[in-house]
């Protein structure tokens, strides 16, 4: 039987948590969309990320929101880090292609591992006086473990969104892939302009890591669960879109919602992958194209 009460939750849930798939999706929209380095192991870095944030609110009682802002500068200067040993090994040989995608691969368990090593296979989670409160508006709730994710995930992107758009240098880290030649000849160094680039994705990887621990307990190999996802929103949305990575993520949050209040939470999980499937088949450069 229809229930106008679940289908509206079923849409404010499916966009709120679709606010914080875009939080996560938004480092691979720029690695993978713009730089065409396909990271793997990018959900590895946002639990990462939700580690820190536990390690700073159990021993310090920082809010999670700013525990995960305190450490951006921290991440970003990983990620340029991180781009600059890519390159060094894989890309200035050519072979980036399939060792990189190895590398990756292998930087993902290996930062699982240590975690498990130093915290072990236990959930972890946080605590905010916001954690386990509910606004109503009549019958449509608005969890604040959810609410307070999507508002700072569609922030963040939102943000990214403009200084791509905006800056210079996001410019830059849009063009980079698609004419590199043009990029010199504009004074540009597009290895400098992929440092910064893998420094902004690694460094939104430290804010969505605090709001996935926002919305529930994390353990080391949690980061599994989102690599379909984040690849199908960045292919669905158009590569290099950040625009379109927002709305995908929407899109992909409010149906899963669907799926899992009408037909099972276990059938959520195939909507990423069912979706990135017809995308391929259908419409191959997205929704948007590539930005």
């Amino acid at each position: 039987m229809f229930s106008g009460e679940l289908f509206f939750n079923a849409i404010v849930s499916g966009l709120l948590i679709g606010g914080f798939y875009a939080a996560v999706a938004l480092g691979l929209s720029i690695t993978f969309g713009c730089l065409e380095i396909v990271n793997i192991a990018h959900p590895t870095f946002v639990i990462f990320g939700s580690y820190v944030t536990y390690i700073l609110n159990v021993n310090f009682g920082l809010d999670p929101i700013l525990a995960g802002l305190v450490f951006v500068p921290a991440f970003f200067v990983l990620g340029m880090f991180l781009y600059r040993f890519y390159y060094a090994s894989f890309e200035r040989a050519g072979q980036e292609s399939l060792n990189g995608l190895a590398f990756f691969f292998g930087l993902m368990f290996t930062v699982e591992v240590l975690l498990i090593l130093v915290y072990g296979v236990d959930y972890r989670l946080v605590s905010a006086p916001y954690i386990g409160q509910t606004w109503h508006l009549g019958y449509i709730d608005f969890p604040l473990r959810q609410t307070v994710p999507f508002v700072v995930g569609t922030a963040m992107t939102i943000g990214v969104y403009l200084f791509l758009s905006k800056t210079f240098l996001g410019r830059a880290i849009k063009a980079v892939s698609q004419d590199r030649l043009a990029l010199q000849l504009m004074g540009a160094d597009p290895i400098r302009v992929k440092q910064y680039a893998m420094g902004i994705a690694i460094a939104t990887a430290a804010v969505a890591g605090s709001l996935l621990i926002i919305l529930g307990p994390v353990e080391p190999s949690q980061g599994r669960l989102y690599i379909g996802r984040v690849f199908a929103m960045v292919v669905l949305g158009g590569m290099g879109s950040v625009s379109g990575t927002l709305i995908a993520a929407l899109l992909i949050g409010v149906i899963e919602s669907f799926v899992a209040t009408f037909y099972g939470p276990s059938w959520a999980p195939a909507v990423s992958f069912g979706l990135l499937f017809i995308t391929l088949a259908l419409r191959p450069q997205g929704m948007f194209g590539r930005a």
